[in-house]
């Protein structure tokens, strides 16, 4: 017997678009920043830092401190440890990729995550792929090795590393997708957004103390520091809340097919702001990798119909 799929919650929908626009532009405050002297560490910190009490006020005026201090243990923990790897782990390595890499390669490398959820969900469920999906995971990788260059080496070699970086980045992403769905459900979207990023600034300022002089902080400019703050608010604090909330409604498979507007979104910002240019084969792999996340969604569509 066949059923309807499930309509897309155009709210949920929304929500996890506009986050995807305001992450897009990431790369280019990070660009604007790394020119301005500021370090990946000092970077990743204070963006941490700054957005920490944002979350704690968005959080308190959805309910109690006693009702988040009631957060079950296993809840508690599975928060921590993915806001952990995503928000430590996972930025401190697409940061350090924005180094070595333009903006809009970075923006649409970090877009493999949603190939990696479904191989999750594959495996999850013990099920094999069937050949549309392994036809999108193809086209999505086959259009990651052409963003980096393709078959021009030289491009090759020099995109590598930063790329790896990125899939890397991309693969905490995709875990922090996917454990988000079941546990803004159980906990809400604004605790579990919460307790994530409380403990990312958590991991990160040790880490920053350790490897930087606190010194360094007093060289920063007024503009640096407008821009830090604007950092937090615009590519963390906010598309994070939006993107919880999103997930929640739409769920982690289809709230990554949304997310797809970002890498254009970079593309344009950065051809705009930073007068990067992409070659002819990046230009075909960005066409891939969108392309592959689209047939993954209509295949989630048509199974969700049988």
């Amino acid at each position: 017997m066949s059923t309807s799929p499930k309509p897309v919650d155009p709210v949920g929908a929304l929500l996890v678009g506009f986050a995807a626009m305001l992450f897009a532009t990431k790369g280019i405050f990070a660009k604007q920043l790394y020119s301005m002297g500021v370090s990946v560490e000092a970077l990743v910190t204070l963006r941490a830092l700054f957005a920490l009490p944002l979350f704690w006020w968005f959080a308190l005026r959805r309910e109690s401190f006693a009702a988040i201090r009631s957060t079950p243990p296993r809840a508690l923990l599975t928060a921590a440890a993915v806001g952990a790897l995503c928000y430590y782990v996972g930025a401190m390595l697409d940061f350090v990729a924005l180094t070595m890499i333009e903006a809009s390669i970075e923006r649409v490398l970090i877009f493999s995550y949603p190939a990696m959820v479904v191989l999750f969900y594959a495996w999850r469920d013990r099920r094999w792929p069937t050949r549309t999906v392994l036809l999108a995971l193809a086209l999505t990788y086959v259009g990651i090795f052409f963003t980096m260059g393709g078959f021009d080496l030289a491009e090759l070699r020099a995109n590598l590393l930063g790329t790896l970086l990125v899939i890397g980045s991309a693969l905490s992403y995709a875990i922090y997708f996917v454990v988000s769905e079941k546990y803004t459900r159980e906990i809400g979207s604004a605790r579990f957004t919460l307790i994530a990023m409380t403990a990312a600034p958590a991991c990160l300022l040790p880490h920053f103390l350790v490897t930087h002089d606190v010194a360094e902080l007093g060289a920063f400019s007024a503009s640096a520091w407008a821009l830090l703050v604007i950092l937090a608010i615009v590519c963390m604090f906010l598309p994070a809340s939006f993107q919880a909330e999103g997930v929640r409604r739409v769920g982690a498979q289809r709230g990554a097919v949304l997310s797809t507007v970002g890498p254009p979104t970079t593309v344009v910002l950065a051809w705009i702001l930073l007068d990067e240019r992409l070659t002819l084969w990046q230009w075909l792999g960005i066409a891939l990798i969108v392309l592959g996340i689209l047939v993954l969604d209509l295949e989630r569509t048509r199974q969700s119909s049988v």
